[in-house]
């Protein structure tokens, strides 16, 4: 197995969850090691994504774990299977930062998504002109050509949204995202009709937090949270001044599930969401 100078945030993800899968069972590095006729090192590559797996090799060395779990077996093979697949994103390795392309890596293979922004409006249901409005406003000042890409990566990550299988979507919102005008007043108009538009379709739901509802949990914070095929394969991933943070520990996963749940109850319902949203809109 050839080691890899820069596995992918998916690939690193399968490595640590062959580690998680390790201790679970109770086996050292060592006691892998021996089990699977090779030395610490390999193990070590291998936890640390630096060695790649194919599918037939996870499988054996989750019955060396005496692993139960056959749904989560059967997604990590998969993860594997897909380890030499070139997707669309790959195109902006070396051009834009690593944290760009792990969020599409993540989005693309979610099983559904939910995002809360409270500041700014979720980027798959951004427009190209918003987009770029939001990124003239990055410090310091970033070149043309960096802006450029960063609007066609994320006009790119929309596409999961589109098609025969779009991705279930609910995108919590806080009226002041909704009423911060980047690009001017047309801009800003044109991209509230497009979120509202983007909520009548069936797997697209829109929640706006009004200014009513008050203070409010999970207040300031940006939210991505990707469902994985299995619930032990769900992914966090948060907006930071240092980019994009991920989060895959089983309990700050539950806290954020919860943390969202609070977030939908000081919510409108869809339709007054959706209201709410149209009439900033024809306001501007």
């Amino acid at each position: 197995m050839a080691q890899r100078n820069a596995p992918t945030g998916r690939q690193r993800r399968l490595a640590s969850e062959m580690r998680r899968m390790r201790e679970q069972a109770g086996i050292s590095i060592q006691g892998a090691a021996s089990m699977l006729g090779a030395d610490r090192t390999m193990i070590s590559n291998i936890e640390a994504g630096r060695t790649g797996l194919s599918e037939d090799r996870v499988r054996q060395i989750a019955c060396h774990y005496k692993c139960p779990d056959t749904a989560l077996i059967d997604a990590l093979a998969a993860m594997a299977a897909t380890r030499r697949t070139r997707y669309w994103w790959a195109e902006y390795r070396g051009k834009l930062p690593d944290g760009y392309l792990d969020v599409s890596e993540i989005e693309y293979h979610a099983a559904a998504i939910r995002t809360a922004q409270t500041v700014h409006l979720p980027g798959l249901l951004q427009t190209e002109e918003h987009a770029r409005a939001i990124f003239d406003f990055a410090v310091p000042e970033l070149p043309r050509l960096e802006v450029e890409l960063r609007v066609a990566h994320r006009m790119g990550r929309q596409s999961i949204l589109t098609g025969e299988n779009p991705t279930p979507y609910v995108g919590i919102i806080h009226e002041a995202a909704l009423r911060l005008e980047f690009g001017g007043h047309e801009v800003a108009r044109q991209q509230l009709h497009h979120l509202a538009d983007a909520a009548d379709q069936p797997h697209v739901t829109l929640l706006v937090i009004p200014f009513s509802a008050g203070a409010f949990h999970g207040a300031g914070q940006s939210i991505l949270y990707a469902d994985g095929v299995v619930p032990e394969l769900d992914t966090v991933q948060l907006d930071t001044s240092f980019g994009a943070h991920f989060v895959d520990a089983p309990t700050p996963l539950a806290n954020y599930r919860s943390l969202l749940d609070l977030m939908e109850r000081s919510a409108l319902p869809p339709d007054e969401s959706q209201k709410l949203i149209r009439s900033i809109a024809r306001d501007l």
